[in-house]
C-alpha cells in the first residue's frame, strides 16, 4: 500500500484489478487505514485503484446513488464518472456572475492541502442576475461536487476512487460506514441492456417560428441602430414524452460518439439532469497557463448537401461568419492582454467538423500573470464569450433578458471541473435539460448585421439534430 503523506492519497495495490476486485481492495483499505486513526486530522482521504479497462458510463448508469455526475473532454483522453457527493461547494443566490465565480474560487482555496489534487465537477447559471423560475429548480447559481466514487479513464490509465472528507468534529465512523455501504451496494456487472427513450407525444418552441422572427429583428435594429454589433439568441425547445426516463439514456444513445464535442452530466437528483454535447471549450488552465479559443461562424452542411471540405471552403469565404468569428477572437484577445504576461492567438482561421455542422476557430495559449493567476479571473474575463453572449458584453446580457422568453438556467454557462492548480471550463451549449417524463432542448445562433432570421432559425434546428435523433430512435 502506498500513501502520499501531504494529500492523504492512499493506492492500496498498484496491479491493475477487475472491477469487483477493486471495490474489495479498496474496502479493506479503507476500513485499515480509518480504523489505524484514533483522532484523524480533518481533511480528505483519496482511495485510488487502478482498473483494467472499464466503460466510465455504462458502470454510470448502472448505479443507483446521486448525484451521478460525467465529463468527457473533446479530445476523449480524460473522463470521470461519479457518484454520491464526498463534497460540495454551492451557492444559491442572486448576483453578478464575478461573485460566484470569486466565492468558488476562495471557498476551494480555503480548504486544506489535502483537497489540493481533488477535481469538484458541476456548473453556473448563465447570468446569475436573470430571474429564475420553476424549471431550473435543483440548479442553483452554482454547484460543484467532489464525487464519493469515481471511475476515471485519463490517458488510457483507468482508475476507480474513493473520498473520504472529514470535517472538524465529525465522527469518522459515520464517515467510514456511509462510503462503504456503498461500495456495498455498487452495481459491478461488465454488462447491460439499454433501454430506449419513450415515444414522444409533443414538440413546442419557445419562441416560436413567428416570434423568433420578431426577436430577431429587434436585434437587426439595434445593429442597425449602433447599440449592439453581435448577440446570440437562443431557443428552448420542449419535447413532451409518454412516460418517464433516466436522462442518461441521452448519454448511452449519444450517435455520434466521434464528434468533437465535450460531455457533460449533472443529474442532483434522480431522473433531472443538465446535460450539454458542446464543441465550444471556454479554457483549459494549468498552472498560470491556459488554454482558449475562438469559435464563431457555422455551416449547416445539410443545407449545402456538401463534404466536409466543401464546408470548410463555405465558412473560409464567408465574410459574415469571418466577421462573426472576429468579434470572438478580437474580444478574447483584447480582454487577456492586461492580466497576462504573454497571449499568443493563431492568426490561421481552423474549421472544426461536426457531424452535421462546421465552426471556424482559433486557438489562444496565455500565460497569466501571478497577481491574475486564478480561475475567478479568467472565468469573469471570457464568460459569456461573444459566441452565447455578444459585444458589448454586459449591453448583451441585458437585451438577451428582454428578447428571449425564458431563463437560460445553466445553459451557455460555464460547466466543467475545477481543482486548486488546475481546471476545464467548456461552455454548456448544444444542450438538454431533463426532467422525468419532460426535456427542454437549449440552442441558439449567432445574429450579426446582415443576419436572416429564416436561417438563424434553421441552424438552431440543426444544433438541437444530435440529440432529436435520439428521440427518434434513430441513434
Amino acid at each position: 500500500m502506498l500513501m502520499c503523506e501531504q494529500q492523504n492519497i492512499i493506492i492500496p495495490d498498484q496491479e491493475t484489478l477487475q472491477i469487483d476486485q477493486a471495490v474489495a481492495t479498496l474496502r479493506k483499505a479503507i476500513y485499515n487505514c480509518t480504523e489505524s486513526i484514533a483522532r484523524p486530522e480533518p481533511g480528505l482521504y483519496t482511495f485510488s485503484q487502478p482498473l483494467m479497462a472499464a466503460d466510465p458510463l455504462r458502470w454510470l448508469a448502472r448505479q443507483n446513488l446521486f448525484p451521478r455526475v460525467f465529463w468527457m473532454n473533446r479530445e476523449r483522453n480524460f473522463t470521470i464518472a461519479g457518484i454520491g457527493c464526498a463534497d460540495r461547494i454551492e451557492l444559491d443566490e442572486p448576483g453578478p456572475n464575478r461573485e460566484s465565480f470569486e466565492r468558488l474560487v476562495s471557498t476551494l482555496a480555503a480548504k486544506d492541502p489535502s483537497t489540493r489534487s481533488a477535481r469538484y465537477l458541476g456548473g453556473f447559471r448563465f447570468n446569475n442576475q436573470e430571474k429564475q423560475d420553476g424549471t431550473w429548480e435543483g440548479f442553483p447559481s452554482f454547484c460543484f461536487v467532489l464525487p464519493l466514487v469515481q471511475l476515471t479513464l485519463e490517458e488510457n490509465v483507468f482508475q476507480l476512487t474513493c473520498h473520504l472528507r472529514i470535517e472538524n468534529g465529525e465522527d469518522i465512523a459515520d464517515k467510514r460506514a456511509q462510503l462503504l455501504d456503498t461500495l456495498d451496494h455498487l452495481d459491478t456487472a461488465e454488462n447491460s441492456e439499454d433501454d430506449q427513450l419513450p415515444e414522444m407525444m409533443q414538440i413546442t418552441c419557445i419562441p416560436d417560428r413567428e416570434l423568433w422572427t420578431d426577436c430577431c429583428r429587434q436585434a437587426l435594429e439595434l445593429f442597425e441602430s449602433g447599440a449592439m454589433e453581435k448577440i446570440m439568441l437562443a431557443r428552448r425547445t420542449f419535447l413532451e414524452f409518454s412516460t418517464g426516463f433516466s436522462p442518461m439514456l441521452y448519454l448511452l444513445h449519444y450517435p455520434y460518439p466521434k464528434n468533437s464535442t465535450y460531455r457533460f452530466y449533472f443529474e442532483p437528483e434522480k431522473n433531472r439532469a443538465f446535460i450539454s454535447f458542446t464543441p465550444e471549450r471556454l479554457y483549459r488552465r494549468n498552472g498560470p497557463v491556459i488554454l482558449t479559443e475562438a469559435l464563431a461562424g457555422t455551416c449547416m452542411k445539410e443545407s449545402i448537401k456538401g463534404s466536409d471540405d466543401l464546408a470548410s471552403e463555405m465558412l473560409l469565404n464567408s465574410e459574415k461568419d469571418i466577421r462573426e468569428h472576429g468579434f470572438v477572437k478580437d474580444t478574447i484577445y483584447r480582454e487577456l492582454q492586461p492580466v497576462s504576461s504573454s497571449v499568443e492567438m493563431e492568426e490561421k482561421l481552423r474549421v472544426l467538423q461536426l457531424n452535421r455542422l462546421a465552426h471556424l476557430y482559433t486557438r489562444c495559449t496565455a500565460t497569466l500573470k501571478p497577481e491574475y493567476c486564478s480561475d475567478s479571473t479568467v472565468l469573469s474575463l471570457l464568460h459569456p464569450t461573444p459566441a452565447v453572449g455578444g459585444v458589448p458584453r454586459e449591453e448583451a446580457l441585458q437585451h438577451i433578458m428582454h428578447l428571449e422568453p425564458f431563463c437560460r438556467g445553466w445553459y451557455a454557462a460555464p460547466v466543467g471541473w475545477i481543482s486548486r492548480d488546475s481546471a476545464e471550463f467548456c461552455v454548456g451549449i448544444r444542450s438538454a435539460l431533463v426532467n422525468s417524463g419532460n426535456t427542454n432542448l437549449y440552442s441558439g445562433a449567432g445574429l450579426v448585421k446582415g443576419s436572416d432570421p429564416d436561417l438563424e432559425w434553421e441552424e438552431v434546428e440543426q444544433k438541437i439534430g444530435d440529440i432529436m435523433a435520439i428521440t427518434s430512435h434513430t441513434a
